[in-house]
């Protein structure tokens, strides 16, 4: 748990607001997206979702999220070199292995040196994420103008420091416009903006809802370190269990990882629906983290589309199962630790992956 100095800044809310809060709340909610937009490809099937739905999803504005795996390098570095030594040689090594064994074995495979891996910094990440975002609004026919904010250049280092952007302010202000209803934020990336915004403003968290995919269910007994959305930016990944915010966690592991999507589908149902459509389909077939991860024959593999979970869930509460909970602890190591006491959450637990598609299909038709 974070320092109580800290976690005191932020009012107590009431059983009877939580419960307002985390009921769904149909299609006049009003909506942030806070994405690592150019991350890899799923984002943008997110985005296009919600802008071709404008009768469903009242969107306010968009947020620019950084992202970067270069927290893998040295560990990559080194996994391949005990493959290529002739694997694990003690226990240490072999749990070591565990979460980047397969990126590692293909590296070795294809006879590619990690040191040459380009990856992307965070400040580069948030302006890339930035410019696509701006991208896929012109390809929805969608004005931007007023809609788009940069966010943090890098992740939270001190809880004392909040990152002061334009997507931080844009959140503040917008939330604190308690009049027009509470925002729903859909939170897509590394949460820096939006702890941001709410260490700069420990007031706003009665009027909002933070709506996170990322990590394990949190009665998984694993360490959500594979999570990337959850690891860039680990004190803001704690900051949201801690502070009491209200909040709808999506799992990417096991629930979200659902939302696969073939080359076929994108054939048969993507490709030709406009401006959008052949982006998408270009973006699929192109995939960034193919050469990344050095994956190979593709074209008979599926891919997560993971962040449209966050969509699904807005859309229609049937979409995405979910149950009452409540906020566990995210401990140093990024494990789960659960306490009954703590405030209520809410947590999706399964989802109908063809309802979802199949609406997300729908939307696509319509695009100019």
């Amino acid at each position: 748990m974070l320092d109580q100095h800290v976690l005191a800044r932020f009012p107590k809310l009431s059983a009877e607001l939580y419960q307002s809060l985390l009921t769904h709340p149909g299609h006049s909610a009003r909506v942030i997206i806070d994405t690592d937009t150019a991350n890899e490809i799923d984002d943008q099937y997110a985005l296009a979702w919600a802008l071709l739905s404008p009768d469903r999803v009242r969107l306010e504005g968009v947020t620019a999220v950084p992202f970067s795996f270069v927290h893998h390098k040295d560990d990559l570095i080194r996994s391949v070199a005990i493959l290529k030594r002739g694997g694990p040689e003690n226990p240490d090594e072999e749990k070591f292995m565990g979460g980047l064994a397969g990126w590692a074995q293909r590296m070795v495979d294809a006879g590619r040196d990690p040191n040459e891996t380009l990856f992307t910094l965070p400040k580069e990440g948030a302006e890339l994420s930035y410019q696509e975002i701006l991208r896929v609004f012109e390809k929805c026919g969608v004005d931007h103008e007023g809609k788009v904010h940069r966010g943090s250049p890098g992740y939270l280092e001190n809880l004392d420091a909040p990152l002061d952007t334009p997507a931080a302010r844009f959140i503040i202000e917008s939330v604190r416009r308690r009049e027009d209803g509470p925002v729903y934020l859909l939170a897509m990336g590394a949460l820096t903006n939006i702890a941001s915004a709410l260490l700069m403003a420990p007031d706003i968290i009665d009027n909002m809802v933070v709506v996170w995919t990322a990590g394990f269910p949190t009665y998984a007994p694993f360490s959500n370190e594979p999570s990337l959305n959850l690891v860039q930016d680990r004190l803001s990944s704690r900051l949201l269990f801690d502070c009491g915010v209200p909040q709808v966690y999506l799992p990417g592991y096991h629930v979200g990882a659902q939302l696969k999507i073939s080359l076929p589908e994108m054939e048969r149902f993507v490709k030709g629906q406009g401006a959008i459509g052949d982006y998408l389909h270009q973006l699929y077939t192109n995939n960034p983290l193919h050469e990344m991860f050095a994956i190979t024959g593709a074209e008979a593999k599926t891919w997560v589309i993971w962040d449209i979970i966050n969509v699904a869930w807005l859309l229609d509460p049937a979409y995405v199962s979910t149950f009452d909970t409540h906020s566990p602890i995210l401990d140093t190591d990024l494990y789960w630790r659960q306490d009954s006491s703590r405030h209520p959450m809410v947590e999706a637990y399964d989802l109908n992956r063809d309802a979802i598609f199949e609406d997300f299909y729908s939307c696509l038709t319509k695009a100019p």
